[in-house]
This record gives structure tokens, C-alpha cells and sequence, in this order.
């Protein structure tokens, strides 16, 4: 069964906050905590630094997108900076509606380019990363690409 995926609000941020710790909880990551995600998730759409959409209600899958100005092209660029799907909803095709809709909404803003980051071993989240067009190689037999990270 297909989810409407919608546009995230100021009003959605203690959701987004409890998926958005639930998500970095999963990997065992550091995460302030819902409640501090909520603030910070709040401010950020606010002030039009982000762009959220959900699915599933109540809300079961996040994505974040960030856009910047391009250096390449006069349009934007899109960061793909989140997506999640809560481990009770799997294999529902949720992912596949908020990547697709990530794309949509991508595009109408007026990005030409999308980037996002996968682990390795996630080999669901490559599939369909894959089958959407995204690429792990710079070209047809080029090289594999890593994403680095780095804090402070």
C-alpha cells in the first residue's frame, strides 16, 4: 500500500526529532536526544534551511534535504542529508516513495544535481539508491567514490 509522502512543518518537529534519534540510535551513533533534534529540526525548517518530508501517519519515514548554489551549473544542488524508515515498516516501499518524492521536490526547487550517502553494508538502502539512478562510480568503470566525514 502506498503512503502519501508530504512536506514536513515547524508544527511535525517532535516527530522528526523521535525519528531522527531513533535513526542515529539504530547505528549506534551519538544523538542529543529527541527533544533537542525536535529544537534544532524546528529552527531549521523555520528558517527554510531544510526541507523535510514524511510518510506513513502517524509519521514512520523521514528524509532531510539541504540545497546550495551549484559552483558548476547556475542551478542548485541537493543533499540527501537523511533517510528512514522505522524497522516496523520495511519492505512496504516507504523508501521508495520518500526517495522518489525527494527527487520531485528536488527538481521543482530547481536542483540539477542530488548527492547522498549510503554505508556499505546497507545493501536495501544501495539497491534502491541504485535503481534510481544514483551511482557509486564516477563513470561506467571508473572508480569507487567515498564520502569522508570529519568532526570539528
Amino acid at each position: 500500500m502506498a503512503e502519501r509522502v508530504r512536506e514536513a512543518q515547524v508544527s511535525d518537529a517532535a516527530a522528526i526529532g523521535r525519528l531522527l534519534d531513533a535513526f542515529t540510535r539504530e547505528y549506534d551513533d551519538f544523538t542529543p536526544g529527541p527533544d533537542a533534534l525536535a529544537e534544532r529540526i524546528a529552527v531549521l525548517l523555520w528558517s527554510g534551511e531544510v526541507t523535510v518530508l514524511l510518510a506513513g501517519e502517524p509519521p514512520c519515514a523521514v528524509s532531510v534535504l539541504r540545497f546550495r548554489p551549484s559552483l558548476w551549473t547556475e542551478h542548485l544542488e541537493c543533499h540527501l542529508a537523511e533517510l528512514y524508515v522505522t524497522p516496523e515498516r520495511p519492505g512496504q516501499g516507504l523508501g521508495r516513495a520518500l526517495l522518489q518524492a525527494a527527487i520531485d521536490h528536488a527538481r521543482a526547487r530547481g536542483a540539477d544535481f542530488m548527492d547522498l550517502g549510503t554505508s556499505a553494508d546497507d545493501r536495501v538502502a544501495r539497491r534502491r539508491n541504485e535503481s534510481f539512478g544514483f551511482t557509486n562510480l564516477e563513470r561506467p568503470g571508473g572508480p569507487v567514490m567515498y564520502l569522508y566525514e570529519r568532526e570539528r
